[in-house]
Parts: structure tokens; sequence; C-alpha cells
């Protein structure tokens, strides 16, 4: 038995890495979205436990929509991935081609044992270039083949190993075999079908017996002539172990899935739910069709579902010649391999095993599968079709005037599978070329329609994407997911109306609920949320809220398990402000996965609105024991740490804060609030710094800039405060706060009267009733010496606010200043009509924050803080979109929404005691303006 040179080993991986190496420029495609990019198993925050736990996608395999995938190694190899590369798509892909040259090798070393040197290594290589195996090695997804034939090859390899040089039975490479067999079906389910292939080896080829010895031996024991000989005996053994080993595996594997198998629609496999003979008659044509790709690879298409092959449905349908033609082929190599003892026969057997084996799991014809036809399944039974054509290369070869032209076909063949297996790989770059690609091929296929819309959509090309949503549904006009699609990209191009008569059509496509029946187990859970989307549109109306809440208990009373209805729902009633019911609905869908971060983030946000921020605080908490880096987490928990006034939060919430900001590195609400912690801490130059930082990232951030001016006005730095107010103000012209503030400054430090006067008079310019401009631009007219004036404007103020005290006070005086002035007979009004006497002193204003303390000083805080940005920008409240990727909610809407809410909170301890600071204050400012007022 010859081994495998290093020579060969490094052909082999030539070949490999040529015709794959262009594979590494390739993204996430098609199932990768679900497996990889949407699987919260690759992340190191998962526990471990949960890849056992969970099926191929991410889904728990307790759930209705799991689809029962069960593959923990191979989901590990991708956490692997992700530990050393995040989600970087060629280091998947390097790792693919690199398991698909380990699996070359091995093959190798198999057809060893068959074939001789010069045949092995010609069914080697014809395996390593085949087109048919670019979506097992291009697709990221195919690495459950190739994991699984590693350990296939692997554990065959052992158990040729079990018999010694005296017949004896050796049992360690049969318990390694046992060990091999598990780790390949837990890569891949078929990977347990290498006990057969085991079988047929111990029978046919280590202990040589052909059909008819096997029959006559059984019929001499029956009739009592004689007792079954010694080796048959071991052979029983051998095969019993395996057996039971095999049966073991599948209750373990049935106990895994609970029993249930998964929900597949008409859609996925339309035969499968299709009457007798017609369904007999497809599944059985399917064989020929998966023959044929094996013959010639010319057309490949990632997407072989819904309509792609039509049904067979008569006995008189020319397509039975095919399947006749087949079962004939395959019959006469049956009969020759089991006939004949010769080594021919059985290198036949073996490749007949490889072929058939395997692929029975995905056959259909036992159980149904999700799809109709799946190129990668054909990587292990391509192995036999390669054994095959390497034996008839060997007998071709070895005849001598056909020797020459037998080497030429193969040199030929191996260069133009070479050719389109580099090509080939370019389809799978992205999902547009992908899809396009099938479409060349088949336009019959609904889902490829759908999902070259859906490549364009990712593109926000959503004009050209509806076209190819609009083919699906005529190609396929009962297809739901099609309508769906519709649907939403109507709805992405502002035409509601025509969004929501899409999604009535898909609703009407439902199907109806049966009596007595679960419904679940008759329709893809994808579908319903067709309930889902119709309720997210018409919810925007606020006179048809009712009306979505029916969709939303609609959609909860046909899958009481549907946890995204719950999660919309929840939104919903937050909206109608039914809080107790939003709480319950989110507890609901808590007990549905208490591990989703955003569900324990959407608690929070209710028990905000509920005014109970401890609790809030709580499930914060919980969401980020989860997701330490849930973005929106980690922004409000720190606000409402923020907000509470308590000291001894503001270092979690900087760090919190913090950890947002490298997250969301150009979103200016974090730099704002750390800016805004800083000032609480009196950290001014850290203050500034983060204000400016804000800025820079938005122009015009009209808190960062007015907390900015107000920082350098606290700071005594008010020249500085003047550049950033006009900038404010550049930007808002209506913003009054910047408007009295930058006022103050004007008159108190650049002694500009006429500057101030503007910025009050465009403040009564824009609210007439604004007491506060008023009674500045009042304290202006004295400063200018204008006392009727004054008086004249301070009678107006009073009438506005008749309870301010202060106004009034301030009137008495100047009328008694005018008075006096009277009585000694000086003029009312001064020469100059607009400046003091120098001798006298100038009075002071009141300042915005210190007489109207309760507004709050510092924009953006106390009650009017408004989540980010606190003051330009709400707070964020966001909702959980579960998988509904790859062909998820057929690529329906995304259930996220985003919405915002305010949030507002009582004063802390520290907060009176600022207000009372800022009260005195006030008063004593009102005293010295009294006091000037006053003077002669």
């Amino acid at each position: 038995m010859a081994v495998v040179s290093w020579k060969e080993i490094l052909l082999l991986t030539g070949l490999v890495v040529g015709c794959y190496w262009n594979s590494l420029s390739c993204g996430f495609v098609f199932d990768d979205v679900s497996a990889i990019l949407d699987n919260k198993d690759l992340r190191p925050s998962t526990p471990l436990r949960n890849l056992f736990l969970n099926d191929f996608w991410g889904t728990p395999m307790a759930e209705e929509r799991s689809h029962k995938s069960y593959r923990p190694l191979t989901v590990l190899t991708f956490r692997l991935n992700y530990l050393f590369s995040e989600l970087s798509a060629a280091s998947y892909h390097l790792l693919n081609v690199v398991l698909h040259t380990v699996v070359c090798v091995l093959f190798l070393r198999v057809c060893r044992l068959f074939l001789d040197k010069t045949s092995s290594l010609v069914a080697a290589l014809l395996f390593a270039v085949h087109p048919i195996h670019t979506e097992a090695v291009t697709g990221v997804v195919g690495r459950a083949e190739l994991l699984s034939s590693i350990f296939l090859l692997a554990a065959f390899l052992a158990y040729t190993k079990s018999t010694s040089a005296d017949h004896s039975i050796v049992w360690a490479p049969i318990a390694l075999t046992v060990i091999l067999v598990a780790a390949a079906t837990l890569c891949k389910e078929q990977g347990i079908t290498v006990v057969g292939i085991c079988c047929v080896h111990e029978v046919f080829v280590a202990q040589g017996f052909t059909l008819p010895m096997l029959l006559d031996t059984l019929r001499h024991v029956l009739q009592g002539k004689d007792g079954f000989p010694y080796a048959v005996l071991q052979t029983l053994l051998k095969l019993i172990v395996l057996v039971i080993s095999t049966l073991l595996l599948v209750i373990v594997r049935v106990q895994v899935i609970q029993s249930q198998l998964p929900v597949f629609t008409r859609f996925d496999n339309p035969a499968a739910v299709s009457p007798t003979p017609t369904r007999q008659l497809t599944f059985n044509y399917l064989l020929p069709v998966n023959a044929w790709l094996l013959l010639n690879p010319s057309e490949l298409c990632c997407d072989w579902t819904m309509g792609t092959i039509p049904l067979v449905e008569s006995l008189i349908d020319l397509r039975n010649l095919a399947t006749l033609a087949f079962y004939m082929f395959l019959g006469l190599l049956a009969y020759h391999s089991l006939r004949y003892r010769h080594s021919s026969a059985k290198t036949v057997i073996m490749a007949l095993s490889l072929i058939v084996l395997p692929f029975i799991p995905a056959s259909n014809l036992f159980f149904p599968v999700g799809f109709v036809v799946a190129e990668r399944v054909l990587y292990v039974p391509s192995m036999g079709f390669c054994v095959l054509v390497a034996h008839g290369f060997k007998i071709v070869s070895h005849k001598g005037h056909l020797k020459r032209i037998s080497w030429l076909i193969i040199g030929v063949l191996l260069t133009t599978h070479a050719v389109k297996t580099f090509n080939r790989n370019w389809d799978w770059e992205s999902e547009y070329t992908l899809f396009t690609s099938a479409l060349k091929v088949n336009k019959n296929n609904a889902k490829l329609w759908n999902n070259v819309g859906h490549a364009l959509e990712n593109q926000n090309n959503y004009a050209k994407a509806l076209q190819y949503f609009l083919q699906a549904t005529r190609v396929q006009p009962d297809d739901i997911g099609a309508h769906m699609n519709v649907g939403r990209t109507y709805k992405n191009l502002n035409r509601s109306k025509e969004a929501e008569d899409a999604y009535l059509v898909a609703k009407s496509l439902m199907p109806q609920v049966i009596p007595g029946k679960k419904y679940a187990t008759r329709v893809a859970p994808n579908h319903l949320n067709v309930y889902i989307n119709l309720a997210n549109l018409i919810r925007a109306n606020e006179s048809r809220l009712e009306e979505a809440d029916q969709l939303y208990r609609q959609a909860i009373s046909m899958r009481p398990d549907f946890k995204q209805a719950y999660i919309s729902r929840g939104e919903l009633l937050l909206k109608m402000n039914k809080l107790t019911e939003a709480r319950d609905a989110y507890l609901r869908a808590l007990e549905l996965d208490r591990t989703n971060a955003d569900l324990w983030y959407n608690l929070a946000i209710v028990n905000i609105e509920m005014k109970d921020p401890s609790e809030a605080l709580k499930n914060f908490n919980h969401a980020l024991e989860l997701n330490p880096r849930h973005k929106l987490a980690l922004f409000n928990s720190a606000l409402l740490m923020q907000e509470s006034g308590e000291p001894k939060f503001w270092p979690e919430a900087n760090r919190r804060f913090l950890t947002y900001v490298e997250e969301e590195p150009d979103d200016a609400n974090g730099y704002f609030n750390l800016g805004m912690l800083a000032m609480d801490a009196n950290e001014n130059a850290a203050a500034e710094r983060w204000m400016r930082k804000a800025i820079g990232l938005q122009a015009g951030f009209r808190s960062a800039l007015f907390n900015l001016a107000l920082l350098y006005s606290q700071s005594k730095r008010e020249m500085d405060a003047l550049p950033v107010l006009d900038e404010l103000l550049h930007h808002h012209p209506e913003h009054i706060k910047g408007l009295i503030l930058k006022g103050d400054i004007l008159m108190n430090h650049k002694k500009d009267t006429h500057g101030a006067k503007a910025c009050f008079e465009r403040i009564l310019h824009m609210d007439p009733t604004n007491v506060q401009g008023k009674h500045n631009l009042c304290v202006v007219y004295f400063e200018e010496r204008d006392l009727p004036r004054a008086e004249h404007c301070l009678e107006e103020t009073l009438a506005l606010a008749p309870n301010e005290e202060y106004v009034r006070r301030h009137l008495n005086i100047v009328r008694g200043k005018m008075a006096a002035m009277s009585a000694a007979g000086q003029p009312l009004t001064s020469a100059e009509g607009a400046t003091m006497s120098a001798k006298e002193e100038k009075p002071k204003r009141v300042k915005e924050g210190v007489e109207e303390v309760g507004d709050g000083e510092e924009e953006g805080r106390g009650a009017d803080a408004v989540g980010k940005g606190a003051g330009d920008e709400k707070n964020v409240r966001k909702s959980s979109a579960e998988s509904l990727g790859g062909v998820g909610v057929d690529q329906s809407e995304s259930l996220a929404s985003s919405q915002s809410e305010k949030r507002t909170k009582g004063k802390s301890t520290k907060e009176i005691k600022d207000i009372e600071e800022k009260r005195a204050a006030a008063l004593k400012r009102l005293e010295e303006i009294e006091r000037i007022l006053s003077g002669d």
C-alpha cells in the first residue's frame, strides 16, 4: 500500500491554491450572513456551552424556527476565526482553502487502497479542481462539508487498520473510528454515513465476499448444513459494534433536535408537499440531475429551490427517461461490483458506496430536506465519482492505442475544470455577483430575483431593487416573501399606500388557521413577520395604533413563542403610553429569550418612562452583562447615572461614555456628555476638550456650543465665549439663551450697549412675552439714561409677569429716580440719548440661568435633558431585530425600531443645592441693581 509522497502533497497543494486563491477576496454571501455575521455564538461574550445548545445558525435547538442542523464543531472553528480576525472574510476563506487541501491529501491516501499510484493521483487531482466544490470551499458555510469530510476519511482510514496480519480484530482502530465518526457527525450530519462505507469495505473488500457468496452462506446456515464461518463471525462482531455505535449517535442526535423535524415550506422544496406520485417522481428525477452536475458542471447555481426544477407530475413526462437511465446504469455498476471478486469490482463497489451513502441524507427519498438540489452536498459523493473516472482512465490507458488519448482527455478535463473553478470563485465575490450569475442559469426561481433585489437594496438602490422584487412576484405569484419585499421597498421609497397593499397581499397568502392544528408547523416562521411589518407601517399613523396592536396580537395568537411580536408590541404600547402592558410584553419576550441584550435594554427604557430609574439601571446592567459593548445600553445607562446627580456614579458613567465613544468614535453626543460630566466635576480643561471634540464632529452642535460658552463665562473667560456664541447664533439664530448670554457679556464686559440691545431686541422679536429678555432690555434703556423709556419698558414687563417682585421694585426705583430728577430740573433723558455719565456706575443685568434658575443654567441638563445630545438629540430606544438574514424574514423588513423618546428626571439633592446657591447669587445681584438704580 503506497503512501502519499511529499511531492504529491505539494502538487495537490499548489493545484488547490492555484484554483482557489482568488476566493480570499470574496466576502460573506448568502448563508454566510446568517451563519457568520448574524450568529452570536461566534462572539467571545457568548458562553461556549451555547455552541452545543444552538443550531448551526445560532438559534436554540428547542425553538421551532430552528433549522435543526447541529454542527457545534464547525461553529467552533468559526469562533476561532472570529477570535483571531473577527469578521475579516479573508481569514475564513483561507481556512477553507487549507481544509480543502487536507481533504485532497486524505482522499489520495484513501484512493491508494483501491487504485494504483497513477490512477489514485488522477482521482485526487480531479477532486481538487472539480467546479462542483466551489460552493463548499468558497462559500464559508461549506466548511461543514470540509470538516465532516476530513473526519469521515480519517475514520475510514482508521477502520481499515482494524484487522491484523493474522486476521484477528484490532479494537483500538475501531474505537478511534467511533470517535472520528462522532466528530464527523458534529461537523455535519452526513458524517455518520461513513459507518455504512466501513461496512461495505469490511464485507466486500476486506473479507472479499460477493453477493452470491453471502446468499449461499446464509442459505446453508438456514438449512442447518453449516454454521457461520469464523471470518463471517468476526465480520459480524465488528459490524455489530459499528451499528450499535451508530444507533447511539442517532439516538443522541434525535434527542438534540427534541424529536422535531425543521419546518420547511413548499417554496424551499415544492416536491416535499406534493401528492403522490408527483413527490416520488420528482425526488427520483433529482438523482440524475445531481449526477449530471458531476458529469457536466458547466452551469452552476447557488440556489436550486422553488421553481428551478419543475415538478415531474406524470409518468409520461420525458424526464422519467433520465431517471430510468440513471437507475439502469447504477444497477449495472452494482451488479458488476457485487457479483465478482476481482480488484476492479472492489474499486467500483467502494466508489458506489462513496457516491450513494453520503448522499442519502440529502436525497429527499427518506425524509424531506430544505432544498431541492445543493451543490455543496455533492462534496463527498464526488469522491466516488472521481474514483470511477480514475478507474475508467486506468482501464483505458492500459490499452496501448488509447493511452495517449486517455492522457489527453484527462489533461483537458483537469485544465477546463481548474479554469471553471477559478472563474466560478469570482461569482462568490459579493451577493450581487452571486445571484446575478445564478439568474443566468435559472430565471424561474423567485428566490434568486429576491436575493438580487436584496443586494441592490443593501446598496440603497431601492428603485432597481423594486424591479427585481416585482419580477419575483411575477415568477412566483404566491411567494409571501416576495410580496413582503415589495412592501418594504415601497416603504423605503416613501410610498406607504403601495407598501400597505403589498403587505396585505402577502397576508392574504398566509395559510388559514385550521382548528386543532398547530399553525407553526404549516408556515415558515419568517413569513409571520408580514404581520409585524404591516403593523410597523400603519402605526406611523396615530389614528391606527389600535389596528397595529391587533396585528401584533394576531401574530402572537398564531405563534405564542413569536418573540419579535412581543418586542414590537412592547414598542407600540410604550408609544400608546400603556406602560404596564409594554413592560409585560417585554417580560414575556424575556421568558422566551433571557440572553437577548436588546430585550433588557428595551425593558430599561420602559422603566424610565415609568419613573423607576433604579430598575432601569438594573436592566441596563443586565444588557451590558450579556453584551458589554451594547452601544445604546452604554450610552443611556451612563446618561442615567449622570442625571442621578450622585457623584458616586460619575466614574462609572465616565467609563461607559468612554467605551461608547470607542464603539462610536464619530458620534458627537458621546463626547458632549463626557464634557458635561467633566463640568459637573469642575474639571474645566477636560470639559473644554470634550466639548471641542463634539463640536469638531458635529458643526453647529447647539448644546455643545452653548455649554462651552457658558463654561468660558463661568471661568471668567468671557472674551473666549463670544466667538463660540457667534458660531452658535450663526447656526441657530433663534437660540434665546445664547442671545441672553451674549448680551450679558457685551454689556458687562465689552461695554457694548448697542450690541447688547440688539441681542435683547432680537429675543423680543422672536418671543414678545420673554420676561427675561424684556427686563434686560429695560436695563439697557436705563444705562442709556432714557428713563421714560425704561419706565414704559418695566411697566410692560410687569404686565407680563405681575408676580415678579423684582420687576415691581425696579419700576418703583426708576419712577423715584425720575421724580427726583424732575424736582431738580434735570432732563429725564441724556443729551446723547444712549450713554451714561462716565462717573456713574453701570448696573448689571440679570443673567440667564440665575434669575430663571428653573430652566437650568446648562443647556441640555435638568428637566430639559433629552437623551443623546441633551437638547439637540433624543434618547434612542432600540428594539431587537432577530436573524432574519440570509433569506431570514425572507429578507423582509428589518424589525428594529429606533424611536426617539424624551427622558425627564426630578431634581437631585445636589441640583437643589446648586439652585439655591444660584438664587442667592441672583438676589445679591438684584440688590446691586437696586442700589445703583437708587443712586444719584
